[in-house]
């Protein structure tokens, strides 16, 4: 479905001015509810219809960038914006169906550091279809963490309460990783900005989704960094969820950074992983805090897989992630930032020179590294249709890749892309964020 300009314009004053023309949405298994489609972070979409061919449907040009990874439920295109406005879109047209401008964003001149410019909604949003909220934290003026809980029917704001980091300064620290909805709670981790400056210590915080009751939290035990802030956030594997912890300030005395951790619930820790070259990955930036683990299941049960920025690919056991040097396996893969796409044994890896297919064997815990994609399609990709979809975020293209052998079955130019871009895949369109808001494709 193409449509001009001038007929999108309208239609995009014809929504803000005249209400919610489309019906309240029903949510099903088509829908894209969290980050990469399911708590586990698959990144695995409907199989049909069959991916091979791309086409902008339309664009929906917002009031800023959007960073994290748009959301389907029903007919309706959820995204949020680094100027603090939550928006729905018409699924099939783009128009402007409500928006909720929850805070006045942070301007970078007001930073420490960082790299986005106003520093807004960065962080996936999560819907929750027991209150029919979907959630997003704004970082407003001064540095303030603002849960909000918007109606996806109408675009009232139903839920807002602070969700402060427990230490450090709350300027300091970025809420870039996707949110989690779980068991009436919704789970929130902070990291730093880019350039990794001032106060700022690793967390994750947790609120009901009711809005009443306490918080809770807990934070990583070192002194300074240890930020969580893989864009796919934390991967929720049995009753456990699990997060990659970013670089410490410690090189002697371990300060539980430079992890994969498990978390129950109530935000205890129940287990770590740390590779026995933590000391040394500490002060040089290579830490495995760039990936969310990644789950893989086959004939020998449930594994984790997880490679950070050294560029090491290690294989965990969940029921006992091992501690310090205690993986199942290990071998040189490539340095990743984002989250994979996951079907089986078989993993489709955000590299920074592009994306590798990744096999893992549950059994002995062999990983074995197939076809590489284009070198700029670094994104975060999922699975859907049969294909591979990935971003090249400094080129501005949507790659179709073929998942057997990695051959290009399609491109298209969608425009400037934020850093970690991953495609949402509903019902036969494609949606991105964009610098400017959110293009559809068809496939």
């Amino acid at each position: 479905m193409r449509r001009s300009a001038a007929v999108l314009a309208a239609a995009l004053v014809l929504a803000a001015c005249g209400g919610d023309p489309a019906p309240v949405p029903t949510a099903d298994n088509a829908d894209w509810p969290t980050y990469h489609r399911d708590n586990a972070r698959t990144g695995n979409g409907p199989s049909a219809p069959p991916a091979t061919r791309l086409a902008k449907a339309w664009e929906a040009r917002l009031d800023g960038a959007v960073y994290g990874q748009p959301l389907v439920i029903g007919t309706r295109v959820l995204a949020a914006t680094e100027n603090d406005t939550v928006y729905a879109l018409d699924a099939r047209s783009g128009a402007v169906l409500w928006s909720a401008h929850v805070g006045t964003p942070v301007p970078g001149s007001a930073l420490p550091c960082g790299d986005i410019d106003p520093l807004g909604i960065t962080g996936t949003m999560a819907y929750d279809a027991q209150t029919k909220l979907v959630f997003a934290v704004a970082e407003s003026t001064g540095g303030a963490h603002t849960l909000v809980g918007v109606d996806v029917g109408s675009g009232e704001v139903r839920l807002r309460r602070a969700v402060e980091p427990p230490l450090g300064d709350r300027l300091a620290h970025q809420q870039r990783a996707a949110l989690t909805v779980r068991a009436g709670r919704v789970y929130i981790a902070y990291g730093g900005l880019a350039g990794d400056c001032a106060n700022y210590i690793g967390s994750v915080v947790s609120a009901p989704t009711s809005g009443d009751g306490e918080l809770q939290s807990y934070t990583v035990p070192t002194s300074r960094q240890g930020g969580i802030w893989s864009p796919a956030g934390g991967a929720v594997i049995g009753q456990r969820l699990y997060y990659a912890v970013g670089n410490g300030a410690s090189t002697t005395t371990f300060d539980g950074s430079d992890t994969v951790i498990a978390l129950d619930q109530s935000l205890r820790r129940t287990g770590y992983f740390a590779p026995d070259t933590w000391a040394e990955d500490n002060p040089d930036d290579l830490d495995l805090g760039s990936m969310t683990p990644a789950l893989v299941s086959g004939p020998g049960g449930d594994k984790i897989f997880i490679a950070g920025k050294r560029g090491v690919g290690y294989v965990l056991d969940p029921a006992d992630l091992g501690g310090i040097g205690g993986q199942r396996a290990k071998r040189e893969v490539c340095a990743v930032f984002g989250g994979a796409a996951v079907a089986g044994t078989t993993l489709f890896v955000p590299c920074d020179d592009g994306v590798r297919k990744v096999t893992v064997d549950t059994t002995s815990g062999r990983i074995t590294v197939g076809w590489h994609g284009p070198d700029g399609a670094t994104g975060s990709p999922v699975l859907a249709g049969g294909s591979v979809w990935v971003v090249d975020v400094g080129a501005g293209v949507l790659h179709l890749l073929d998942p057997a052998d990695g051959h290009e079955r399609a491109r298209l130019d969608i425009g400037r892309a934020p850093h970690f871009a991953s495609p949402t895949v509903a019902r036969g369109y494609g949606y991105v964020g964009t610098l400017t808001g959110v293009v559809a494709v068809e496939s």
